[in-house]
């Protein structure tokens, strides 16, 4: 009996320490080693201080910070408005990240906020070589704005400056010499009231991000229609929920006056249980449950763009520089073009399986463009986005949203 028991004991400490070891090893995949929930800005630090060593940290006056990696761009990898502890912003590839690898086709280690050129698709491309047909198996995003680092010239605590020199080769065999500049910049509550035109009520926790971005021609050919002319283009990868949609404010009028109102065939028609358009307003499905693309052009876009996550409560804003006038943008569809320069201003990206079953996320985007880039020698373009997030009381995130989208929330919860 003696034996026995003492058999049985064994065997229930044994059976404790696996349960033990498992607890533990569930645990950490969703806690660093200083106790931070995976999701929290405090776990996205460590881990990205863990893999990016020259992780740069911006904090604001109160408990906003950003992360911005001068080894991926000068990416805003991440952003919060509440502390450590708080909800992280921008979607982060962890499992990518720590491979060390690149991956083909795009680097897609996340960032809320990146610096890409446009156009992506037709004769003017940088993203396919010479004769190449436009599909998934060519499609490269250039090192450049993908994988390699970006010289930081200056930081402080609130801004990070960073320059990289570059020379690439569009679709047509042309070669661009050009000087990228770009200043990543949390702004105060003050400077936040100031762009939004608004007061912030005290009990909204809130993060402000202005990204300036110049890219300059240091090439002896002037780039024009013939030649091409690049964009700047700005992405913002957010993490996706089941209740997330996209919200585009647009002018509204005739399509004999102003053209469509919105462009969905990026990728393939987005059916209507994903894709609604209400009194000057346009609705998408930010779950990445499935791959779309929209754009707006510049007969309709507005300065400005957002997002509502319900399930997180969470408000998201862009605003952008969207010049008067007859302004020209490029096109980046993926075919040869009768019109390169009559793209779009605002798009918006909702991700998803691709034909194969693969992903690249799951993430969602809001992106804007500068007009294409008709620059001669030592000329340059500055584009301006800047982010906002926003924490609070439900009634208040409503009417910031109603003042700042014209859109309900009670409406946009509803919509699909």
């Amino acid at each position: 009996m003696t034996l026995i028991s003492g058999f049985l004991k064994l065997q229930v400490a044994a059976i404790l320490i696996c349960i033990i070891f498992i607890g533990c090893t569930n645990m950490s995949e969703t806690k660093d080693s200083a106790g931070f929930e995976k999701g929290t800005f405090g776990y996205d630090h460590d881990f990205l201080k863990t893999h990016y060593k020259d992780l740069i940290v911006l904090k604001g006056e109160d408990s906003s910070s950003v992360l911005v990696s001068p080894e991926v761009q000068g990416r805003v990898m991440t952003s919060t408005a509440r502390g450590m502890q708080g909800a992280s912003y921008g979607w982060i590839n962890y499992d990518l990240i720590k491979t060390g690898k690149i991956q083909p086709h795009m680097h897609a280690v996340g960032g809320e906020e990146r610096i890409w050129l446009g156009p992506e698709g037709g004769q003017y491309s940088f993203y396919f070589k010479p004769g190449d047909s436009f599909d998934l198996d060519n499609w490269q995003v250039p090192k450049e704005i993908d994988s390699e680092p970006f010289e930081v010239v200056s930081k402080s605590e609130r801004k990070a400056e960073f320059r990289k020199m570059m020379s690439l080769t569009n679709y047509s065999g042309n070669q661009f010499d050009m000087l990228m500049d770009r200043t990543i910049k949390l702004l105060t509550r003050d400077e936040q009231r100031e762009y939004l035109g608004i007061e912030l009520p005290q009990s909204i926790h809130s993060v402000g991000i202005e990204s300036k971005n110049t890219i300059t021609n240091k090439g002896e050919e002037t780039w024009d229609e013939e030649y091409g002319m690049p964009s700047v283009w700005i992405l913002s990868m957010m993490n996706p929920s089941p209740e997330a949609v996209i919200i585009l404010p647009f002018k509204t009028g005739s399509e004999e006056d102003l053209g469509p109102v919105v462009n969905d065939v990026y990728f393939g028609k987005i059916s209507s249980d994903r894709l609604k358009v209400d009194d000057g307003i346009i609705y998408f499905r930010a779950d990445g449950q499935q791959r779309g693309k929209i754009g707006v052009s510049p007969s309709r876009a507005m300065p400005i763009a957002g997002s509502y996550d319900a399930r997180n409560q969470l408000l998201t804003i862009a605003m952008f520089s969207l010049p008067t006038g007859d302004a020209r943008y490029v096109n980046s569809m993926w075919e040869i073009q009768d019109d390169p320069f009559s793209g779009d201003v605002v798009n918006a990206y909702n991700d998803g399986p691709q034909d194969d079953g693969s992903m690249l996320g799951p993430f969602y985007e809001i992106e804007s463009s500068s007009p294409a880039a008709n620059l001669a020698t030592g000329q340059s373009l500055t584009h301006y986005h800047r982010t906002f997030h926003f924490e609070g009381d439900y009634e208040v995130l409503n009417d910031l949203s109603k003042t700042l989208l014209g859109a309900d929330l009670n409406e946009v919860k509803a919509i699909f």
